[in-house]
């Protein structure tokens, strides 16, 4: 086994081309600040160039994959540079979850929010844990979504349900996700790595230029414009981070 060295991540390589990327800020809840951000378009992008890796596993050690964003690691952007730097690595993030040409293998425990929840709708086969949770504050803070949800959302749970999703921001059961088509699979806690290695096994087993081919065309012909939807989201996210009132919801979250 291979091990790969990141500040906020861990990650191998085993013998039959299955890589783990798993979030490892555990104290946090793997709350997402600007390294951890960095790190996983990093991790993403060696995964996605290295011959001897041919799927993804992507999860968080500890209690959560991604409590979402860590407000105590970093200071609310108060310039438009400083908000666009943030939007911009969170959605090279997903660009590189996505867009990549490995498939990816959710495993997802705990809690996912917000970033956290994108991050989980990215991954190919999302795989929850039957404890686990997630949702979205954002609308509820005068901030957007990013990780081209706005495109990938819909076309998983229809239009009216993505709605619901995205201005509620209700917290939602693995085994709720899993009825509306988010999570592909909800299995017991104790089973999700095991469960998720199998899958990944089986797409590792697969020839790579079709497994490439397929996760390229469906993403892009599934949804509709992702490079839009991601430049969309990045321009109101960054107007969302400018209004003063986002930083008063913020304090009291």
């Amino acid at each position: 086994m291979n091990i790969f060295e990141y500040e906020t991540i861990l990650s191998t390589v085993d013998d039959k081309g299955v890589r783990t990327i798993s979030l490892n800020r555990p104290d946090s809840l793997n709350a997402m600040n600007m390294k951890l951000i960095r790190d996983v378009t990093q991790a993403f992008d060696d995964a996605n160039a290295d011959r001897q890796t041919r799927a993804i596993i992507f999860t968080g050690e500890g209690r959560a994959f991604c409590a979402g964003d860590d407000r105590n690691a970093h200071v609310h952007p108060e310039c438009e540079e400083e908000a666009r730097a943030m939007v911009d690595a969170i959605q090279r993030a997903t660009r590189a979850i996505v867009f990549g040409a490995k498939p990816v293998v959710g495993a997802i425990n705990g809690w996912a929010v917000g970033g956290g929840f994108e991050w989980a709708i990215n991954c190919d086969f999302p795989i929850w844990a039957d404890s686990a949770k997630g949702f979205f504050p954002e609308v509820s803070l005068n901030l957007f979504v990013t990780g081209a949800v706005t495109s990938l959302l819909p076309a998983l749970v229809g239009l009216n349900k993505a709605r619901e999703l995205l201005f509620f921001g209700e917290r939602h059961s693995a085994a709720e996700l899993e009825q509306m088509g988010v999570a592909w699979r909800v299995v017991a806690d104790a089973d999700l790595r095991n469960e998720a290695q199998k899958v990944a096994e089986k797409l590792s087993a697969l020839p790579p230029l079709s497994v490439r081919a397929m996760k390229r065309v469906l993403n892009q012909s599934s949804a509709s414009d992702l490079h839009r939807a991601l430049q969309l989201e990045t321009e109101a996210t960054v107007a969302g981070f400018l209004d003063p009132e986002t930083t008063a919801r913020l304090k009291d979250f």
